[in-house]
């Protein structure tokens, strides 16, 4: 199964792209994780990693995807 994160920081367009995009996904095709990085701060660098820049971002097979702007990584460490 492939695997999907979405990564948030609990804020309101970071809320929201949770509700329209990550719920969105086929769960039959992606094991989906959701990672508040507000609460994980721990996981900041793999989001790094994996070329998130900025939060909401959705992370598809290892293909970080921009969705709006709700925070940078730089202001969550």
């Amino acid at each position: 199964m492939n695997k999907a994160v979405f990564y948030h920081a609990g804020c309101p367009v970071c809320v929201e792209a949770e509700k329209n995009v990550a719920n969105a996904i086929d769960k039959s095709k992606y094991k989906v994780e959701i990672v508040h990085l507000g609460e994980a701060k721990a996981r900041i660098a793999e989001a790094e990693k994996l070329g998130v820049k900025s939060v909401p971002a959705l992370v598809l097979d290892g293909i970080p995807f921009h969705i709006n702007f709700g925070a940078n990584l730089s202001v969550l460490k």
